[in-house]
């Protein structure tokens, strides 16, 4: 028998606004074989106040099940495997201290992902679930919080959008008492419709073959159709969805809504899950949608098999960024391989030995000049603000804002604010890596010229020492400037930069 080992194992897990999901596969050959899947009703939406505050209690629950999942995967290596959060982790205002809890629960980082960047990955699970063939589909994810709309073509979404309303938000906004009337439907169903309204005559002219549900509410209304027979195998039409509608009506309150094949932990969320897909169906002229089993969580597997096999999403989209701006590509090359040598001296000192940590490196000096599309007076900060607001997909939300803060610090004072900002574990790698594209900008601010020159650089105690050949810079008088002003701007955040030329031979 085969022996199974950690580096065989991929996890994903997903902190949904609902529940909480993982995922644990045996890669095998290039593909991966599910062998456990985890789910827990975490409700972690229904915790957040009116100021977006998540309650203690919800926290403890997030936190209680996460401690479960972590016994799964906490010896697993930190690139097998991708935890994100969504909606609710996205909008709560004390998002940062839970998440530094959160972390030691489950024993990996937790990344927060943008609406669409969730869509990509939605739309991942779903192609692969159900192996698309290239005709031109529409996915739709209705969570906790958010509601997901993708139009694609094979493994490729073509359109991604995510709408702020999920079944745990419109079910409390709606329905918090839990009183259930035909007014309250339809005023919820005005207010879906009115959201959907922004993206329905595109989607509408892009059209597709065949609709697409995903997820806990939509795969709870198909299996409420195929108990009772509503539609053929689980198949939801407009008429099955209003017969639960009516159903519901009929039962006037969640307490005594007994419908067959209506779980008991769903039973607090149909309604508001319900209106929001009856008016997409409104909406966008949807007479029947299949069920797909894969969703985010999924998603996430393929996408971390992608980065495992060397096919990550985030290089096609730094390159694309890159492209659409115009940028130099030879001299954002140049400076790439430079700073490439200089991660490559200190990572060992500096504890920078993940391949990861030098993408980063190499993102940001690929993308350092997409400013200049706008101006080359403070175009630093213009790249900067283009690389964090930007739809990047295959980056979370820390992850674009540790791009962007890399980019920022290329030159000119450093962005101490911004670096504050990211969560505590990023805060060194990303402050390190911004001084290696500011050493490799200054070494290649010429643009033209072709370096050839080995600089040294070694880690001392309390900085950084730089060596060049004898007489160096003495011949370069333009580059020795830029060095001292270097060694001052570094000097403000407590690290020495040492310059000195090695000894004639």
């Amino acid at each position: 028998m085969e022996q199974q080992t950690e580096n065989d194992i991929l996890a994903a897990v997903d902190l949904g606004s609902n529940s909480f999901h993982m995922i644990i596969a045996r890669l095998r050959d290039g593909h991966f074989q599910v062998v456990d899947k985890l789910r827990e009703m975490v409700q972690l939406r229904a915790g957040l106040d009116k100021h977006n505050e998540l309650s203690d209690e919800a926290q403890a629950r997030a936190i209680a099940c996460l401690e479960r999942f972590g016994e799964r995967i906490k010896d697993l290596p930190a690139g097998s495997v991708r935890v994100v959060g969504t909606n609710t982790l996205r909008i709560a205002e004390n998002s940062r201290p839970f998440l530094r809890k959160a972390r030691i629960a489950l024993g990996h980082s937790i990344a927060i992902i943008a609406g669409e960047e969730e869509a990509r990955l939605v739309y991942l699970g779903v192609a692969h679930a159900l192996a698309f063939d290239h005709s031109r589909r529409l996915v739709i994810d209705i969570g906790g919080g958010s509601t997901e709309f993708i139009i694609g073509e094979g493994f490729n979404g073509l359109r991604r959008e995510s709408l702020e309303m999920g079944c745990v938000s419109f079910s409390q906004r709606f329905f918090a008492d839990g009183t259930i009337t035909r007014t309250r439907i339809q005023i919820a169903l005005i207010a879906a419709g009115s959201r959907i309204r922004a993206l329905q005559q595109p989607y509408r002219k892009m059209g597709w073959t065949e609709a697409v549900g995903a997820s806990g509410t939509i795969r709870s209304v198909a299996n409420i159709v195929k108990e009772n027979g509503w539609a053929d195998d689980g198949v939801i039409t407009p008429e099955s969805i209003d017969k639960i509608i009516d159903a519901m009506v009929e039962a006037g309150h969640i307490d005594t809504l007994q419908i067959l094949g209506l779980s008991n932990e769903r039973t607090n969320v149909l309604a508001g899950g319900v209106c929001i897909l009856k008016a997409a169906f409104e909406r966008l002229n949807i007479d029947r949608m299949i069920v797909s089993d894969g969703a985010l969580r999924e998603g996430l597997l393929y996408d971390l098999l992608g980065r495992i096999q060397h096919d990550d999403e985030r290089d096609r989209t730094v390159v694309s960024l890159a492209r659409r701006y115009q940028v130099d590509e030879e001299h954002a090359e140049r400076v790439s391989v430079m700073a490439t040598q200089l991660f490559e001296q200190v990572a060992k000192d500096w504890s920078m030995d993940h391949e990861e940590q030098l993408q980063y490196l190499q993102w940001a000096a690929k993308l350092h000049e997409v400013g200049l599309s706008i101006s080359h007076d403070q175009s630093h900060k213009h790249s900067a603000y283009l690389v964090e607001y930007s739809d990047l997909p295959g980056f979370s939300r820390e992850e674009q804002h540790a791009l962007a803060v890399i980019v920022r610090g290329q030159r000119r004072s450093f962005p101490r604010k911004e670096l504050r900002k990211l969560p505590d574990e990023l805060q060194q790698t990303t402050e390190r890596l911004t001084i290696l594209l500011r050493l490799a900008m200054v070494f290649n601010r010429g643009r033209s010229e072709q370096t050839d020159t080995f600089v040294a650089l070694t880690v001392k105690e309390k900085g950084l020492r730089l060596s060049l050949p004898a007489g160096w810079l003495s011949e370069h008088p333009l580059t020795e400037s830029d060095l001292l002003r270097e060694a001052h701007y570094l000097k403000e955040i407590g690290l020495q930069l040492k310059i000195r030329e090695s000894l004639p031979s």
